[in-house]
Parts: C-alpha cells; sequence; structure tokens
C-alpha cells in the first residue's frame, strides 16, 4: 500500500513539473509579444523597437539559464522552483500596472523632441521585465536537474531533449495563444493577468503539495493582483494631448485610437505621432496630403480633364479619407480599398462616415490585392509608408512594376512619403524606384512653417509627361474643390529627375532609411 502511495506521489511530482515547465515556456513567449504590445502605443512597432525588446529578453533568459543551473545545483528542491515561478507570475502581473508612468513619460520625449528621455523610458519599461523573464529562465535548468535525481547519466540527454521540447511546445502556444485571441478580445493588461494568473496557479499547487500549510502567506500575492485590478482600472490607454479620445482598441495588427477634434475625427495609430485619417462632416478637403490625392491625374498630358478619372485603387485606404474626396469630386466611381487591418475598417465605417457603395474595402496586404486584382485603374494610390510603419515590399522596383500593370494606358500612381526638415532620404529612394519603372515622376512637397515632418506626394505617370502639364490641365479644371488644390499644388511641383538607389525585393533596406529619419527628427536636425 505505501508502495503504491509512493508511486502515486511521483508520478503527480513529474506531472505537476512537466506543466510548470509548459507553462513557463508558454508564459516567455506570451510576455515577449504582450510586452511588444504594451509599447506599441507610445514607441509603435518598428523594428528597431522589437530589436531591443527581443534583445533584452534573450538576454534575461541567457542570464536564466546560466542562474538557474547554479541554483539548481545547490538547492535541487521543488519548493525553489516553484518559489521562482511564484515571483515571476506575480512580477508578471504588475508589469502593466508599474509600466504606465514610465510609459506616459515617453509622451513627453515625443512632445519635446527629446531622444534621451524616449531612450530611457523605453530601456526603462523593458527593464521591468528583467526579473520575471530571468527567473522564466531557471525554469528548465531546474527541471533538468530535478529530473535526473533518480535517473542516471545514460538518459540525461533524453531527459533534457525531453523537457526542453516541452518548453518550445509551450512557447509555441505563448505566439499565437496572445496574438490570435487574448489581446484582440481582451486588451494588452488583461493578457498579461491571464498569464500570470496561470502561471501563478500552477505555482501555488506546487508549493502547497511541497510547503502544506506553511504556503498560506503565498496566497497574498494573487489577492494583490486582483487588488490592483479593482483599484486601478484601465480606463484610456493613452491619454491624447488634443481633442476627445472617442474609442480606442487594439486589434491584431495595431493600436488604434479614434479623437474628436473640433468638427473634425481623426485617426491614430500606435505610437500616435501620425493622423492616418481624418474625417469633417462639413467639408471635402480636410487640409492635408489626402486632398493632393484629388490632383494626382493632372500630371497627364493636355487635355486631361475629370470625367477621364473612372477608377481608384487605394493600397492603405485607412478609415477612407482619400475614398470619400474622390467620390465626392469624380462621382461614385469604382473605389478598391485594401487595408491589412479589418478593425481600421471597421472603425472607419463606425466613425468615418466611410459608407459609399461604390467603395469596396477588403482586408488584405496591399501588394497581396494587388497581385490578384484583375483590374485596372486610372489611379493607384498608395498611403502605407508612414515612418516607421514601412512594408518593404511596397516599396520595391518589383511592386511598382504590378502597379504599372495594373493602370490604364494614362494611369500615374500616386504615393504619400514622409520627410523631415533637411532629411529627403525616403523621398529621394522611392522616387528613384518609381522613375525605374515609369518615365517621369512628380513630387509636390506639402512643407508648411514650424512643421517637422513634412508629407510628399510622389506621382509617377505611365506615359511620358511634362511637369508643364499640371498648370495646363488646372487651367481646364471647372470644379473649384479640384481647382483649389491644383493651383495650391502648381507651386509646390518639381520633377524628379536624379535618381540614386533603386529598391528591389531582394534589397530594400527601408529600416535603415526610416532609422536615419526618425533620429534627424527626435535630434531636430
Amino acid at each position: 500500500m505505501l508502495g503504491t502511495y509512493l508511486e502515486s506521489s511521483v508520478k503527480a511530482k513529474r506531472t505537476l513539473l512537466l506543466l510548470t515547465v509548459f507553462i513557463g515556456g508558454m508564459t516567455s513567449l506570451g510576455v515577449e509579444l504582450t510586452a511588444s504590445r504594451l509599447l506599441d502605443p507610445f514607441f509603435g512597432n518598428s523594428l528597431i523597437i522589437w530589436a531591443v525588446l527581443i534583445g533584452m529578453v534573450l538576454l534575461y533568459l541567457t542570464v536564466g539559464y546560466y542562474v538557474g543551473g547554479k541554483w539548481a545545483d545547490r538547492k535541487p528542491y521543488y519548493r525553489v522552483l516553484y518559489q521562482i515561478t511564484t515571483w515571476s507570475a506575480f512580477l508578471i502581473g504588475i508589469v502593466p500596472f508599474v509600466a504606465r508612468p514610465v510609459l506616459l513619460w515617453s509622451v513627453q520625449g515625443f512632445a519635446e523632441y527629446s531622444a534621451g528621455i524616449l531612450a530611457g523610458s523605453l530601456l526603462g519599461v523593458v527593464a521591468l521585465f528583467s526579473i520575471p523573464v530571468t527567473l522564466l529562465g531557471c525554469v528548465s535548468p531546474f527541471a533538468i536537474r530535478l529530473s535526473m535525481e533518480d535517473e542516471t547519466v545514460e538518459s540525461s540527454g533524453h531527459i533534457a531533449g525531453g523537457l526542453y521540447a516541452l518548453s518550445t511546445v509551450g512557447s509555441l502556444v505563448g505566439t499565437f495563444l496572445p496574438v490570435l485571441v487574448l489581446i484582440p478580445n481582451m486588451g494588452t493588461r488583461n493578457t498579461f493577468m491571464v498569464f500570470a494568473f496561470i502561471l501563478l496557479g500552477v505555482s501555488l499547487v506546487g508549493l502547497f503539495v511541497e510547503l502544506k500549510g506553511r504556503a498560506l502567506p503565498y496566497l497574498l500575492l494573487p489577492v494583490a493582483l486582483v487588488l490592483l485590478i479593482v483599484m486601478l482600472p484601465s480606463g484610456i490607454i493613452k491619454p491624447n494631448e488634443f481633442g476627445e479620445v472617442l474609442y480606442e482598441t487594439e486589434s491584431s495588427y495595431n493600436y488604434i485610437q479614434v479623437v474628436q477634434w473640433g468638427d473634425e475625427v481623426w485617426l491614430k495609430l500606435n505610437e500616435g505621432q501620425g493622423v492616418h485619417s481624418i474625417y469633417d462632416p462639413n467639408s471635402v478637403l480636410v487640409g492635408g496630403i489626402w486632398d493632393y490625392f484629388l490632383i494626382a491625374p493632372f500630371f497627364n498630358n493636355p487635355a486631361y480633364t475629370a470625367d477621364d478619372v473612372g477608377s481608384l485603387a487605394l493600397i492603405g485606404s485607412a478609415a477612407g479619407t482619400v475614398a470619400k474626396e474622390y467620390t465626392a469630386v469624380y462621382g461614385p466611381i469604382p473605389i478598391d480599398g485594401a487595408e491589412i487591418d479589418p478593425e481600421i475598417i471597421r472603425v472607419g465605417r463606425e466613425y468615418f462616415d466611410m459608407t459609399e457603395p461604390n467603395l469596396h474595402a477588403v482586408a488584405q496586404d496591399g501588394r497581396y490585392f494587388l497581385a490578384n486584382s484583375e483590374r485596372t485603374y486610372d489611379v493607384i494610390a498608395i498611403d502605407a509608408y508612414r515612418p516607421p510603419y514601412i512594408p518593404f515590399h511596397l516599396t520595391t522596383r518589383e511592386f511598382f512594376q504590378q502597379c504599372r500593370e495594373h493602370l490604364t494606358e494614362e494611369g500615374v500612381v500616386a504615393i504619400n512619403v514622409g520627410r523631415t526638415r533637411s532629411d529627403w532620404s525616403l523621398v529621394e529612394v522611392l522616387a528613384s524606384t518609381l522613375k525605374a519603372e515609369f518615365p517621369n515622376v512628380y513630387t509636390v512637397d506639402l512643407a508648411q512653417p514650424g512643421q517637422d515632418l513634412i508629407n510628399v506626394l510622389v506621382v509617377a505617370t505611365k506615359q511620358p509627361t511634362q511637369l508643364e502639364n499640371l498648370a495646363t490641365n488646372a487651367e481646364q479644371l471647372t470644379n473649384p474643390i479640384l481647382r483649389q488644390v491644383a493651383e495650391n499644388a502648381i507651386a509646390r511641383a518639381e520633377e524628379f529627375t536624379e535618381p540614386t538607389v533603386v529598391f528591389t525585393d531582394d534589397k530594400a533596406p527601408v529600416e535603415q532609411v526610416v532609422h536615419g529619419l526618425i533620429l534627424s527628427f527626435v535630434t531636430g536636425e
């Protein structure tokens, strides 16, 4: 009878150990991916942010593997392992609460263009994960040491391999669970809490098995987390210094915020330094780059009229500002809008009156959409280049070749590109790449006094054209909205004639260009 009980007890301990390894692996990756969403509203999700986050997490895990191995040799006890995971779980649960004031500090950094504040707040938040992730790194070497107690050296490889495989399977679950299920449905803070409570639950079971009544004080940890949730409700994820926040949400792709500013409704994404759509119920024009997409077709040869504009494709349609303006000016022409985030399409319909019956909004990657489209268009408008979110595959010669193939004979491509007061590098490289596929390329610079981030409309024509065509065609326009935009654009328009680097699918280092652009922005140079 005693032998049976002992055997059953050993199996139970073994099962609990394996469950801890699995959940430890799941939590480590889950926390990393959820941490990226914690940073998105304040820093965005550029490659440099991912590099900092992944690099620091790997550093913490490395330290955890080393320390965990030495710790396990000195104190090879199950209770120590469960104490480690218990404290790791608790610290994971408090991270979003402690991180909030540091993240709000970063807003000041953006407002003042302070590289020091931005770097300090970013590294400060990432440092909050140092202790819990390092403790998670201790789990695997600890589990291997405990599993070797009753085994021979000949089986050590099999045991270590099995435990690392189990931890990796947990990591796979931790990779997809927050992205596909938890964050879209529960939000970032609650996702942290889910991982914290799952790990805390199995850890407390282990502690009570090992310590019995002496584990009771550890019940204060989940109680403390519950009190934090109750006493500090989430509210608005990120306060907005301009206007009233009407709505905010986290999708699989973005942190989305809808802001009311006077009569206008603005769409802000991620770190919120750019406005991606504007809706003004009292005006067709909204006073931004979107207005200038209207006159892109008139870079064509003389005698081109508004009646010749019969179709439009939008790559990066956001909440439908360009589609609304085109419909108001050119009538109910067929418009296909590709927007990768379906939640932005929903927000556009609910808050931006994106209800035009002629607009066919598709939740797809822009290049995939265009490659699979059987239509040709008079205008292809691309508004997907807001730094630091520039998908490289929408910047290459091969992509612009696809654009040319999907244009009518007198079609044009128009793209929105950003620059700083002194750094034209992104404009130049994209204009150069367009120039490799189109005979003529033009820029319309929208610089304003005191403006640090500036939009530039870059237009490429399928037919050989001349810069003077814009002024010639503008004289024939009868629509007052088109005349107004065209007159503003004429003085700002120039032909691009000095191509430099051409991006290809094989080599498109757009991240390097954007990093330089961001550096010049935050330093004010």
